[in-house]
């Protein structure tokens, strides 16, 4: 009983009521997180010399598809819960009854992204770029949501700050005593994707990251982290060649991050001239927004390889006008 006075408590609720309307503290971590990417992205991306604003065009197709694959992902990787004799495939689509995976909102949320990027003009790679460490902040916004849901929570534990979770809770596990604490999977990955925030901001000044590099770092940080909590969760998963579902899916980030950085490095040695496609750009009214990249690839724009819809062009400072305004959803 000694360890339950340093531990750490769970919530006594998980939702209220507004007037017919049930609120779940999970889905507000989660509307929080969104809103504090698109934040980060659009002033990134504004630093870069896209319009103020354009962000929005984005992920109005990021988020709902992002959100579609993360319940696909699931429902997918936990079969036995959805699909056997009489089962209510319907229950499929019962989002709110819980199950949603990052793995999954990542894949649709690359889908919606690029998508929303060909309408509005803005090249993918600089938006996944922009968008790279505003993912950490929401996945570690997102995670608190986990700890009022009083889930996915790792091994026994005798640590200080070991988590408390009720006997009561279907995921406790039988037979162990009514003080046991758990690992706080939450609390290590939220520590680990916001330290990844700052690691990744440095990497990208100090080797000047573009094409899509940032996003390789935030793949291989983020996977390195979910390979270690997701190896001390207890709660089931599919289990394939002695390993879980989403240790996998962190082992294939890493790989994809890192074929990402090597390919993109060797294509592109310089720097962005513009985020936006050729003949998409965008000057603003006063004309002084600074690029952190003016130098551009000056020295290797005729190159063939310089692909994402002719990365060969360089911007001239007499490009037309264009804005997206019209793209905007």
């Amino acid at each position: 009983m000694s360890l339950l006075s340093t531990s750490i408590p769970s919530p006594d609720w998980s939702f209220f009521d507004l007037g017919p309307f049930r609120i779940h503290a999970y889905a507000l971590c989660i509307l929080a997180g969104i809103i504090l990417a698109t934040v980060i992205t659009s002033r990134r991306l504004t630093k870069r010399g896209a319009e103020p604003g354009v962000v929005l065009d984005i992920i109005l197709w990021a988020v709902p598809l992002g959100i579609v694959g993360a319940r696909i992902y699931h429902v997918l990787s936990h079969p036995g819960d959805y699909f056997f004799e009489g089962a209510d495939l319907l229950r499929t689509l019962y989002i709110w009854e819980g199950g949603n995976a990052i793995f999954g909102s990542l894949l649709g949320g690359a889908v919606g992204a690029y998508i929303g990027c060909r309408l509005a003009g803005i090249r993918f790679w600089t938006f996944a770029d922009a968008v790279a460490p505003a993912l950490l902040v929401a996945q570690a916004t997102g995670r608190l949501g986990n700890w009022f849901n009083k889930e996915l929570f790792g091994l026994p534990t005798t640590l200080p700050w070991g988590l408390e979770i009720q006997p009561s809770n279907p995921a406790f596990p039988l037979g162990l005593p009514a003080d046991t604490l758990f690992h706080p999977t939450f609390l290590y990955e939220i520590i680990w994707n916001l330290l990844g925030v700052a690691v990744i901001l440095y990497l990208e000044r100090k080797f000047r990251l573009r094409f899509g590099q940032t996003l390789g770092a935030y793949l291989i940080w983020y996977g390195l982290g979910r390979s270690f909590f997701e190896s001390i969760r207890i709660d089931p998963s599919e289990i394939y060649f002695g390993i879980r579902t989403n240790v996998w899916a962190a082992l294939a980030a890493i790989a994809l991050g890192l074929v990402i950085i090597l390919v993109q490095r060797h294509r592109h040695p310089g720097l962005e001239p513009s985020p936006y496609m050729p003949g998409r750009e965008w000057i603003a009214p006063d004309a002084g927004v600074e690029f952190d990249d003016s130098d551009s690839e000056s020295d290797d724009h005729n190159t063939a390889d310089q692909s994402d819809d002719a990365d060969d062009h360089t911007e001239s400072p007499e490009a037309p006008a264009t804005s997206t305004s019209a793209s905007r959803l």
